[in-house]
């Protein structure tokens, strides 16, 4: 299978909204168990946890003649399953882009999962089979670079993507006072010149809080640019790399990319420390996409969906997930 070309893209980087988050983890075994609800239901939700090496991935989203993450797991649980299953994901990724934590969720008919529990004394719970089988149907598929973490049964008010809070991505760069580690090139991009650590840090919490994006993504039809940037930081380790780490209630196409971009215009002297927040007012004031500078968008490959939070318990993944399809609104943004 060919490589993805660079700039092919496969969805947005994220969705929701945000609200009050614990943990990434469901929680206890049996938090997962069906509920009374779900008894007799004729499907089973599952939340599954898994992480790629997005290199040779065209992004997550499935496309015809491709290969694609969502089309990779989604042949694995036919094989399983017997027939398709579709699956909602947390954020979708680029072509390019790594995830060491993403979430999906998907609904498995019921009578199917007797094979999943064995036979005889040796029998298991459906999620631990579920996970057993898809790892070797993946090792069979010749997917090393997709892995599965675990799996566990849950309500079906869980949305992967609408009951998440957040989604934390991390960015690597190497710049002329780094290593160059050959052993990380795939997943650290590449900066000719020195980058000013202080002035990215600093540009970085100018751009805090509830914003409207626009100047910082690539807009979708029906879709909002207004996102909560809850966490940006800019450290250089002790390697010299400039290790970024965001945490927002959601994505809009880009955004991670663009923003991580703009820092760098910061770094390299070629943007003030106050830009990327003046562009945010002035989309805030109306202006249109059209009216503002072109992205800066960095490669994918140094780009890693590293979690996604959760609330905790059935209660928290309804409301969060009724809350996250209600658009965010411009009245909503600070005066």
């Amino acid at each position: 299978m060919s490589r993805p070309p660079a700039g092919a893209t496969g969805g947005p980087e994220g969705a929701g909204a945000a609200g009050p988050a614990d943990a990434g983890a469901v929680g206890p075994e049996d938090a997962g168990a069906a509920g009374p609800e779900d008894a007799g239901a004729a499907e089973s939700r599952f939340r599954i946890d898994l992480g790629y090496v997005g290199t040779d991935f065209h992004g997550w989203a499935a496309q015809p003649s491709l290969r694609t993450v969502q089309g990779v797991l989604e042949e694995g649980l036919a094989t399983i399953v017997g027939q398709r299953v579709r699956t909602v994901v947390a954020g979708r990724t680029d072509a390019g882009v790594h995830a060491r934590r993403q979430v999906v969720h998907c609904d498995i008919p019921t009578d199917a999962l007797g094979p999943l529990t064995g036979r005889g004394t040796r029998t298991r719970a459906p999620a631990d089979g579920l996970v057993s089988r898809l790892r070797g149907v993946l090792r069979h598929l010749g997917a090393p670079d997709l892995v599965i973490h675990r799996a566990q049964r849950v309500p079906a008010v869980f949305d992967a993507r609408f009951s998440a809070v957040w989604r934390r991505y991390s960015y690597r760069i190497v710049d002329d006072d780094a290593l160059r580690d050959p052993l990380a090139a795939r997943h650290t991009a590449v900066h000719r010149g020195t980058l000013d650590r202080g002035a990215m840090a600093a540009a970085a919490a100018e751009v805090l809080g509830l914003h409207d994006f626009l100047p910082f993504c690539r807009p979708r039809p029906e879709s909002t640019t207004i996102r909560t940037l809850l966490d940006l930081s800019v450290v250089r380790e002790g390697s010299g790399v400039i290790a970024l780490d965001l945490r927002a209630d959601a994505f809009c196409h880009h955004m991670v990319r663009a923003l991580v971009g703009g820092l760098v215009r910061v770094g390299s002297g070629a943007w003030s420390t106050t830009e990327p927040a003046r562009l945010l007012a002035r989309a805030e004031a109306g202006a249109a996409r059209a009216d503002l500078p072109p992205l800066h968008l960095m490669p994918a490959h140094g780009l890693v969906l590293e979690e996604v939070g959760y609330p905790a318990g059935p209660d928290g993944w309804a409301r969060q997930a009724e809350s996250a399809r209600n658009r965010r609104r411009a009245d909503e943004l600070p005066r």
